[in-house]
């Protein structure tokens, strides 16, 4: 029981307040810690989906990529797909890849499949491939 609750019941039991008013203010103290709870419900979970996916790329010969793209961007992108004309998704089908599955493919699915992602490439000349969603 919160101290709130704690601090209600004793006033009702030394008689400073009525038991309509502890009524009206429990309820008041329940509202409160479950719009607290929600939010830190919402909070924990806003941190747990990952916001960026992420390409990093280490050459030996010295070049350096970093890719930070955006997974509204991503989402937006699958649906997108949908607009790409039927002659032109022919073709690109005609070369393996079917983007009829991409407009099927339910976005939160795809974020919450992307979450435990990683993708580590070490090459022997020394070249390091970093592939990962924060």
């Amino acid at each position: 029981m919160s101290d709130s609750r704690m601090k209600i019941l004793e006033m009702l039991s030394e008689g400073k307040i009525t038991a309509d008013e502890a009524s009206s203010l429990l309820e008041k103290v329940s509202t409160a810690e479950n719009v607290t709870d929600a939010s830190v419900e919402k909070n924990e979970t806003d941190r747990t989906l990952p916001r960026y996916l992420r390409v990093v790329v280490d050459s030996a010969d010295g070049d350096k990529v970093n890719v930070k793209v955006p997974m509204s961007l991503i989402k937006t992108g699958i649906k997108l797909s949908a607009l790409i004309p039927a002659d032109a998704a022919d073709a690109v089908k005609d070369q393996g890849i079917d983007l009829a599955v991409l407009r099927d493919l339910p976005t939160d699915e795809l974020v919450e499949a992307l979450r435990e992602l990683e993708v580590n490439v070490d090459s022997a000349d020394g070249d390091t491939v970093r592939v990962f969603t924060e």
